[in-house]
């Protein structure tokens, strides 16, 4: 089936809500700053721009096949996944409302928007997800995935991720 209304922008940013980061399935691509820009052509052609949390995201491959996945089953057949490094993506894309989902699901939100330089490290208070603590230590700079660290926390003794602030 092809469609032959043709979507507004709008409309297909709000289709693609449905679309989860696979690795953190309480937000959606849209809530993580990754959807970046969406086209529909006069032809019904529309092409989707993604940027990756972290330049070697195993995951954007999945996202993509999700998008068009999607797109097709919207019956637009002609569906342009490109992933897109200008502008880097950084965490201050992040709003308070998705932090909270972060938080929620397990996974620490960055503490401020000021990257931590990594030949010279500030020391970075993580609260912990679970308990709320603010006695937590870094175990290893990578997580579950490249782009958080693994802390443990000191009162409730959970491990969890942070996301790293980039």
């Amino acid at each position: 089936m092809v469609n032959t209304l043709l979507p507004t922008n709008t409309e297909v940013i709000r289709w693609l809500e449905d679309i989860r980061d696979p690795e953190i399935p309480v937000v959606s691509i849209r809530e993580m700053g990754m959807l970046r820009h969406v086209a529909v052509q006069p032809d019904g052609a529309i092409e989707v721009q993604i940027t990756p949390s972290y330049t070697a995201c195993p995951a954007m491959s999945l996202i993509a096949q999700d998008i068009r996945a999607l797109l097709h089953a919207k019956g637009f057949p002609e569906v342009t996944v490109r992933t897109v490094y200008h502008p880097a993506w950084s965490t201050d894309w992040l709003n308070e409302e998705t932090k909270q989902k972060l938080r929620a699901y397990g996974i620490a939100p960055p503490v401020d928007s000021s990257c931590m330089n990594p030949l010279s490290p500030k020391a970075v208070c993580v609260a912990c997800p679970h308990c709320g603590s603010q006695h937590t230590k870094l175990v290893s700079q990578f997580g579950s995935t490249p782009c958080k660290s693994l802390y443990t926390c000191s009162d409730c003794k959970e491990p969890f991720d942070y996301f790293k602030c980039h």
